[in-house]
């Protein structure tokens, strides 16, 4: 995964770290190196929802992306500490695949800085794809334990 490097740099070419550490030890997954927009660096940070979780069936229910929203906002208010100094970046996603709205404008975005930097116009669903893999991975993962904790 592109956000977990130590010190890495985002295929578009921007340098980055592992994320910032609040007071109470809980830590953003990634911060660019160099600022984002508007001379802030951007930190990030990855949900990943299961829309089937009492938490988040009422808003399951009501339309795709809305448990992906939901997650968004309570990152967004964890992390509210960020925002003087950094743009603070949700990055929700639910288990079925939908994206937060946050989330889906920040990716069309790095999608588009990709194409500049390779120039081929293939590079926002190439981010995509990888990502949909990714989340896959982590459902069949949830799946089996779920299997293994069943038997046991």
């Amino acid at each position: 995964m592109w956000w977990h490097a130590p010190y890495s740099q985002l295929d578009a070419g921007i340098p980055v770290t592992m994320g910032l550490t609040r007071l109470d030890g809980k830590r953003t997954d990634g911060l660019t190196l160099i600022p984002w927009h508007g001379g802030k660096p951007l930190t990030w940070d990855v949900t990943v929802v299961c829309t089937l979780a009492a938490s988040y069936l009422s808003s399951s229910a009501r339309s795709a992306g809305a448990a992906a929203d939901l997650a968004a906002s309570r990152k967004e208010a964890k992390y509210t500490s960020l925002t003087n100094s950094y743009i603070f970046q949700p990055i929700a996603v639910e288990s079925h695949g939908a994206f937060s709205a946050s989330a889906l404008s920040f990716l069309t975005t790095l999608g588009e800085r990709l194409t500049g930097t390779y120039g081929d116009l293939r590079e926002m669903t190439y981010l995509f794809q990888r990502l949909s893999v990714i989340v896959h991975r982590f459902d069949s993962v949830l799946i089996h334990e779920s299997f293994v904790s069943f038997f046991r």
